[in-house]
């Protein structure tokens, strides 16, 4: 095998090559996943459902009421049927796009989600740790309460000691 020549990969596939004549069309993906979106949620208003059903009586009016040679529809509303029935293949796999989009919208958010929650816990049991260990540290810490106990200790201890002294200075007899 020479040097020169690409080497063969037998994990990725082969570029086909096709005749000019043959090419796939091409399209923006994005672009047209926005148009479906639009088309589903315009189909799921109130003002289309207005202009399908005066679309429907006009049809039906006019084959029916109009001279026999200007009807476009002879027999009972086949035409119709096929209309609609063609609007209805279009508009299925044009709303399934359009929630496959909306599912794939769902799941990003449902991940960010996830991810902030995972944060915050992971905040609250850092911040819980944090208290905990203040309370530990509080726990050593001498209060208020217990210094002036020990203070009130102290100075009885010395008032004592100088009633002490005061005695043994009375009991020694005087220099002199």
């Amino acid at each position: 095998m020479s040097e020169s020549r690409a080497r063969v990969r037998l994990d990725t596939p082969r570029e086909t090559r096709r005749p000019p004549l043959m090419r796939r069309p091409a399209y923006d993906a994005d672009a047209f996943g926005s148009f479906a979106e639009q088309f589903a949620r315009f189909m799921g208003t109130a003002k289309f459902l207005i202009y399908m059903t005066l679309f429907v009586a006009a049809w039906i009016a006019w084959n029916t009421l109009a001279p026999a040679e200007w009807r476009y529809d002879r027999f009972p509303f086949i035409f119709l049927t096929l209309m609609l029935s063609l609007q209805a293949s279009y508009a299925a796999p044009l709303i399934l796009l359009a929630q496959n989009r909306q599912e794939f919208r769902d799941k990003v958010v449902a991940e960010q989600d996830r991810q902030a929650n995972a944060r915050a816990h992971a905040d609250m049991e850092f911040l819980a740790r944090e208290v905990a260990s203040l309370r530990m540290s509080v726990g050593e810490v001498a209060t208020r309460d217990f210094l002036r106990s020990e203070l009130k200790g102290l100075y009885s201890d010395i008032e004592e000691l100088a009633r002490g002294d005061a005695d043994d200075d009375r009991d020694e007899p005087p220099a002199g």
